[in-house]
């Protein structure tokens, strides 16, 4: 099959809009609208690539020794269906993150979600996963029978929800327990999964103590070792600061840093007033902006050892649902131009971040990031500097989508480890 051919075969096994294929692989809907505009005429082998890896197949292209390159208007392609084991998935937790997590994951070939605990009832756990407030409705149908979410040839277990340690995981033979709880934060807690049978426990927070490894894509994922067994994944937040100082250090130099997040509310922030410990977060999340705090430079710092004692920064949650932004502000050692940054950014998105960093010269604002399956958006219209002293720059995420994308592919590169 030649380029157009393949894509327009690819489309047909996964017949998704652009949103969803921009989901599922971090390729811009654009480029899905432009390619399907022509028939997969102008489409990059690299976009098929990516395609093929969603659907379960290999990309071989077949005149690679007759030295055609694979965008040549002759290269020549096949399809080989991948034959793997699918690496078994206990989900703890049915919140924001685990939802995103399923709504992900759930048609890939690389994953099968054997169950799911969360201290819902079975009805509105199912409920909740086919109608989400931000994501619109699940195109597919998921029935829920007796406990077991039914889909395609494939069913899913939902288990009432408790403590780590409740669950026998081993009795589900799962690979990877995946906690977005968001409660559990210490060795001692994560432990007891592995006590009951994980083989591994992935946490969507950062730990509180020490853990077998902290890591971030894009940063420091080369690093991970087969024997690390209860792993970080930090937080979106963080992750887009990290790639954002990793960028700018890279380039320019950086001594020292101040961040604020603009933040979504959060599930743990009141619709009213109410009582609360912390009084800035008893007041109402849909009346107010909230100053808080981000632990987000801090665990920078721990994975950029550089910055340790020059970056700080605030959180002020604001009246959205979704769709955040970091706004870091940075003294260089090196003090750039405006075009120079952004091309530093742009740069990155089309190479060694591919995937995780996109760039835009749009005037977007907080929507425009919901739904992206990237770390972060580049805001290159917001790109300032003042008295050739300060740097501000602007990335946008959506705060759960694109961090619960980089969970999955992590625990993918753990499993790939092992399989090795």
């Amino acid at each position: 099959m030649n380029r157009s051919e393949t894509f327009i075969y690819l489309l047909s096994k996964k017949p998704w809009t652009d949103y969803e294929w921009e989901k599922q692989t971090g390729i811009t809907r654009a480029t899905f609208g432009n390619n399907r505009k022509n028939s997969g005429q102008n489409v990059k082998a690299k976009t098929l690539e990516v395609m093929s890896k969603v659907c379960g197949f290999k990309l071989v292209h077949v005149n690679a020794k007759d030295g055609i390159n694979p965008n040549d208007e002759n290269a020549s392609f096949e399809l080989e269906e991948n034959k793997f084991k699918k690496i078994r998935i206990g989900l703890f937790g049915f919140g924001r993150i685990g939802r995103n997590i399923f709504r992900i994951g759930y048609n890939d070939p690389r994953f099968e979600f054997v169950a799911i605990s969360d201290l819902g009832d079975v009805e509105a756990m199912h409920y909740l996963l086919m109608r989400d407030s931000i994501h619109g409705a699940m195109k597919d149908d998921i029935s829920l029978k007796g406990k077991d979410l039914i889909y395609g040839n494939s069913s899913t277990r939902l288990l009432p929800g408790a403590a780590p340690g409740s669950i026998p995981w081993d009795a589900f033979d799962v690979d990877v327990v995946i906690d977005s709880t968001g409660a559990y934060r210490t060795r001692e807690e994560l432990q007891k999964h592995m006590d009951s049978g994980a083989k591994r426990v992935l946490v969507s927070k950062p730990p509180i103590n020490d853990i077998d490894r902290i890591v971030i894509q894009g940063i420091n994922q080369n690093e991970i070792k087969a024997d690390d067994k209860i792993i970080s994944t930090t937080s979106s937040t963080t992750q887009v600061l990290a790639l954002m100082m990793k960028i700018l250090d890279d380039n320019f130099g950086i001594e020292r840093a101040m961040m604020t997040t603009v933040h979504a509310y959060t599930s743990d922030q009141p619709l009213a007033d109410a009582v609360r410990s912390d009084l800035r977060r008893s007041r109402s999340a849909v009346e107010n902006i909230i100053p808080n705090e981000t632990w987000a430079p801090d665990y920078v710092a721990q994975l950029m050892p550089k910055f340790e004692g020059k970056i700080s920064g605030i959180a002020m949650n604001v009246p959205v649902a979704n769709g955040s932004c970091i706004d870091l502000t940075t003294e260089m050692t090196k003090m750039p131009t405006i075009e120079d940054v952004n091309q530093s950014f742009q740069k990155s998105s089309t190479s060694d971040l591919a995937g995780l960093v996109r760039y835009t010269e749009d005037p977007i604002v907080s929507s425009d990031a919901i739904g992206g399956g990237e770390t972060m958006l580049f805001d290159s219209k917001a790109t300032m500097i003042a008295s050739e002293k300060l740097l501000k720059t602007v990335a946008w995420f959506d705060n759960g989508w694109g961090f619960a994308s980089r969970i999955l592919e992590l625990a993918e590169s753990y499993t790939q480890l092992e399989r090795a």
